[in-house]
């Protein structure tokens, strides 16, 4: 199995499906998510597709997402 780490080109990630947010801007711009075979996930920019991915663990992904549904990084957007 592979393992993948932080920074890796995301365009050497394969056989993964890359998921974007409905709520994406006008233009299609947003972060894209992908679940890799070994249980963790990774997170690129969707305006640099081949570019660095970052690769979370699914703890890590769950309490990202817990606090964006609790409004915790609303004053970033």
């Amino acid at each position: 199995m592979v393992q993948y780490s932080n920074g890796v080109p995301a365009s050497s990630i394969t056989d993964v499906v890359w998921l974007k947010s409905s709520a994406s801007n006008a233009t299609g711009n947003c972060v894209e998510l992908a679940a890799l075979p070994g249980g963790e996930v990774a997170l690129r920019n969707s305006r640099h597709p081949a570019g660095p991915a970052l690769v979370f663990t699914r703890e890590e992904i769950a309490a990202f997402v817990t606090g964006a549904k609790g409004s915790e990084f609303d004053r970033l957007a």
